[in-house]
């Protein structure tokens, strides 16, 4: 029988929803219009006062806010309290340039575990649980926000951040973890070393999986699920709104519930920004209507899925989003063609191979080019190369048939690909563009 952390909220009427939306973002906007000026001016620019906003149907009036106006703010100018009221940073992981600063009241850190507590509980996790929570732990989101929403669930939560695996396998069975947080490309290499130690799933007591911070295939979460014998949740979030836990999975598996109370998501055409139906895919847009330190409205996410109010099977009435298919800025463009690397990550899996992988663009005498570099598993390595060659081929048509243009492909020895315990780096793009 489905679990909720917050039964009232997460089953409440959709009437109940926008009622508790419209009085919030109004709230927020008035909120922000006093106390942030940058926003205030870029508000003034669009020709828009908070009297104008009365619902959540006149959210469309109001202005973007991007990355970029993060670095143009950075650290203060987007504070939506006194800095004596705040508690907590975190900070964005591995982007170029400025770091996006983000600030937390204790009201804020609250309701962020809270968010993360619902997807604990969604994944079937309890107070008797041990929760083990392999994220990297800092000024990253992932450790700190599972950690605050095991404790609030009541779980026994294992703080042991990434890395040292062995340790993690250790710990997995000795302290007889039931649940593990990380990011996927870790939990497919905890699976992997576990593998090499002689261990199957039988062997380890985890039931579930709660996986999130970078893209992943369907193919990936079988693969994983099959590897660990666990089910593999998606939880989804940035650090601009709080962290992990803006949405996550339910049993159902079909899209991540977008914790609405929190978080008003639209999703839109990211070449003309105009406000797309449900079902329709763009891009990701998010307005934080109850976050205090750092208020975000109309936050452009850059993500790529689309939104499902269908029923759920679950029971939970928040709108459902898409497992992000990509972003619009990671999104490659090759030789005309948009690419993800999630679609090359699909057939890869489909032929066998495990998501140990390298994309490589670069351009040659004025043409894009793009070469795959395959990890081989121990069993179907070879140094036959008639047989590899065999095998480079099966994939060229395979990405051809997927992405619609030929790719090179090179399948190298196992373990040639650097490991990682953080986010994946699955793309260099070599172009001067």
């Amino acid at each position: 029988m489905e679990k909720y952390y917050q039964p009232e909220i997460e089953c409440a009427s959709r009437d109940e929803i926008v009622r508790i939306q419209n009085e919030r973002l109004v709230k927020q906007v008035k909120r922000v219009w006093d106390n942030v000026p940058y926003y205030r001016k870029k508000m003034e620019e669009k020709g828009v006062t908070p009297d104008d906003v009365q619902s959540i149907d006149d959210l469309h009036k109001l202005p973007f806010l991007s990355k970029k106006d993060l670095r143009d703010a950075y650290p203060y100018g987007l504070l939506g309290k006194p800095l004596k009221e705040c508690v907590r940073i975190q900070s964005t992981s591995g982007t170029t340039g400025k770091r996006v600063v983000a600030f937390y009241t204790q009201h804020d850190v609250d309701l962020w575990e809270e968010c993360c507590a619902r997807a604990i509980v969604a994944a079937g996790g309890t107070d008797e649980d041990v929760c083990q929570v392999s994220y990297g732990y800092g000024l990253f989101t992932g450790g700190p926000g599972l950690n605050g929403g095991s404790h609030k669930v009541g779980c026994l939560t294992v703080p042991t951040s990434s890395g040292n695996t062995d340790r993690q396998i250790m710990f997995i069975q000795d302290l007889s973890a039931t649940i593990l947080c990380c990011t996927p490309s870790y939990a497919a290499y905890l699976g992997e070393r576990m593998k090499e130690m002689g261990l199957g799933p039988n062997d380890i007591p985890l039931k579930a999986g709660i996986f999130g911070a970078e893209a992943w295939s369907e193919e990936m979460r079988q693969d994983i699920q099959n590897t660990l014998g666990i089910k593999a949740f998606d939880i989804y979030g940035l650090t601009e709104l709080s962290g992990p836990g803006v949405s996550f999975e339910c049993s159902a598996q079909t899209g991540m519930h977008i914790n609405e109370d929190h978080f008003i998501a639209e999703i839109i055409d990211p070449d003309t920004e105009e406000v797309l139906p449900d079902g329709a895919q763009g891009e990701l847009v998010f307005t934080a209507i109850d976050k205090e330190a750092f208020p975000m409205i109309r936050y452009r996410t850059r993500d790529i899925c689309s939104l499902s109010r269908e029923k759920c099977p679950c029971g939970r009435t928040h709108v459902k989003m898409s497992k992000p298919k990509g972003r619009s800025d990671d999104m490659l463009i090759i030789r005309g063609v948009n690419v993800f690397p999630s679609q090359i990550e699909t057939v890869l899996l489909n032929h066998g191979y495990a998501a140990n992988y390298q994309i490589v663009v670069d351009r040659v005498n004025n043409t894009d080019t793009l070469d795959v570099q395959v990890e081989m598993s121990p069993e179907m390595f070879t140094d036959n190369i008639g047989e590899i060659e065999g095998k480079q081929r099966e994939l060229v048509a395979g990405l051809q048939s997927m992405l619609g243009l030929k790719a090179k492909v090179t399948l190298v020895a196992p373990k040639s690909i650097a490991r990682s315990e953080g986010k994946a780096v699955r793309v260099i793009d070599k172009r001067k563009i």
